[in-house]
């Protein structure tokens, strides 16, 4: 579950890590209001549960109250990434120096928690791992030992901080490590850290990320789960589905985990660009699939849909009957490629080609032709 960024603030002002001045408001009239009060020179950042919102206009600036109340009546009245603006966060302007990165995340294949650090901040990390990976330093933690003040030493060097600035880094990840255990955090990461004018750390953007499975142990955060989720999340949550929302074009339903992730993984790899993860599961009736399809043919983002089903306890001709029922019921004309091979294949192929669908043995076929008809 990600908190934003002002809740994110919040827990890192009660660990004593440094963050600028601000409030979150949700009308104009509080955003100048709360600029008077900063001195005037703010800025305002729309708070969505969605990274890159500097590069879709999400951050703005202001010199004047005056001027505050106008850029937050813009920003409170926009979308950033499809995500409707209802609260922004107003903070003083910070002098900065330099940009630097710094999180704390659970390497799973490790099972460990490792510190990332780069001097190159302000660049979301995926990013920065593709173009610079050199750029990037682990420190991992051994979670029956804990953080040890050793690993600031690293850090400084790797920050290229001079060594006055020891103690304040110490503190800062130590803070983080404790948050992590604290809030059973899956990540926590300032983006950037900055080196101000005057020589201090100051956390000017802040994430949390805290895992689902653990919110019986928080309660005040138990009635903020699920408000990240796009509308079509939410209903795929309500009907029982493992989903996940995309940026692609092609929608994809398919029975199990690992092939579910082999297939947006083919369509990446001819070319494509896969819309969402969604697994069906295991021996999944008409009912389940064709609310599934259903779905999908309503999003609006899939220009096709790629249906995989390697059927052992599902059976093909469930499937085909579902994928007809949701298509008769929602009277879509989205085009539909089925790849489709186990228990009652032939039946399953008979009904899907009786309604004019073709259905591939091959899965990079069915990839293929998926890719040609969104790119088409």
């Amino acid at each position: 579950m990600k908190l934003y960024e002002y809740e994110a603030k919040e827990i890192a002002r009660r660990y004593n890590i440094p963050v600028p001045r601000g409030k979150p408001v949700s009308t104009p009239e509080e955003a100048q209001q709360v600029a008077s009060e900063l001195g005037g020179q703010v800025v305002i950042k729309a708070q969505v549960l969605v990274g890159g919102r500097g590069l879709a206009g999400g951050v703005k600036f202001a010199s004047t109250p005056g001027e505050a109340r106008e850029v937050a009546a813009k920003l409170l009245s926009t979308e950033i990434r499809g995500l409707k603006v209802s609260t922004v966060l107003v903070e003083e302007k910070i002098c900065i120096s330099r940009e630097l990165y710094l999180s704390l995340v659970i390497d799973r294949a490790a099972r460990k928690p490792v510190f990332l650090i780069s001097e190159m901040g302000g660049v979301e990390i995926e990013e920065l791992a593709r173009k610079y990976p050199d750029k990037i330093k682990k420190i991992y933690i051994d979670p029956e030992v804990g953080y040890s003040s050793y690993m600031s030493r690293i850090a400084v060097d790797v920050l290229n901080l001079p060594w006055s600035s020891i103690g304040e880094l110490d503190s800062i990840m130590k803070s983080m490590y404790k948050i992590m255990i604290d809030y059973d955090a899956e990540l926590v990461e300032f983006n950037p850290l900055v080196y101000t004018c005057d020589g201090k750390l100051i956390a000017v953007d802040a994430k949390i990320t805290i895992d689902d499975n653990s919110l019986f142990k928080h309660p005040e955060l138990q009635a903020l789960y699920g408000r990240e989720y796009s509308e079509y999340e939410r209903k795929a949550k309500e009907l029982g589905f493992s989903y996940v929302e995309l940026d692609g074009d092609i929608g994809v339903i398919s029975n199990g985990a690992g092939l579910t992730m082999a297939t947006m993984d083919s369509i990446l790899y001819y070319g494509g660009k896969p819309a969402n993860f969604l697994d069906i599961g295991g021996g999944a009736s008409r009912d389940r699939v064709k609310e599934a399809v259903k779905l999908m043919l309503l999003h609006p983002r899939p220009r096709v849909l790629l249906v995989n089903i390697f059927g052992g306890i599902t059976r093909c001709d469930e499937v085909a009957m579902g994928i007809i029922e949701a298509l008769r019921e929602t009277g879509s004309t989205k085009p539909i490629v089925v790849r489709m091979l186990g228990t009652n294949e032939e039946e399953g192929r008979r009904i899907l080609i009786e309604n004019d669908i073709e259905v591939y043995v091959e899965m990079d076929d069915a990839v293929k032709k998926a890719v040609e008809l969104a790119k088409r």
